[in-house]
């Protein structure tokens, strides 16, 4: 529990319930949390509905001094609604320290008359690299796991190279692959 001040605009009703807007959650968020868990549940956040940075700002604005902004300030650039889930935020924000250029999340792959093939997680359009992150319900669910099979073989047969991380890689392994990859198509560090 925290004592915040809030304004009459930052404050909405959801089933007879006072509860603050997306932009004032946003700017909680980004100033409290640790920066990965921050920028996931900023991703999250913009996933479901999108919200404004640019609202987010001009309420640091309106709050200058108040603790955290420079935390915020820094999260806000890479908040990106795109990510499905907290390990595809982990997963893009280990790309981006890692020095290789920024992924595009929810790339449609597709083929012929512009048959939609999948959505990949993530990945560099120009280069034809996509990152999928498999996590335990691609596992769990027989039906999902064929689904993913099949498409994902369609990809890489449409000349995607796609690369596949689970929870036990390590983030050395997955940033390695991915540059060794997007290297081998014309990426030059």
């Amino acid at each position: 529990m925290r004592d915040e001040a809030l304004a009459d605009d930052e404050v909405t009703w959801v089933d007879k319930l006072p509860v603050t807007t997306r932009v004032r959650t946003a700017f909680d968020l980004g100033r409290y949390l640790p920066r990965g868990e921050a920028i996931a549940r900023l991703d999250s956040l913009m996933h479901s509905r999108i919200y404004s940075i640019e609202d987010v700002l001009l309420l640091a604005k309106r709050y200058r001094g108040a603790r955290g902004l420079k935390a915020l300030r820094a999260a806000l650039p890479l908040v990106d609604g795109g990510a499905a889930s907290p390990r595809e935020t982990w997963l893009r924000l280990l790309y981006i320290d890692a020095g290789l250029p920024r992924p595009t999340t929810q790339i449609p792959i597709v083929e012929g008359r512009g048959r939609l093939v999948r959505m990949a997680d993530m990945g560099w359009e120009e280069f034809m690299v996509v990152s999928e992150y498999d996590g335990d319900h691609h596992q769990t669910n027989r039906r999902q796991y064929v689904k993913d099979v099949k498409s994902l073989r369609k990809a890489r047969g449409l000349g995607w190279i796609v690369d596949q991380v689970v929870k036990e890689d390590r983030p050395a392994d997955i940033v390695e692959r991915a540059r060794t990859v997007l290297m081998s198509r014309g990426w030059k560090p």
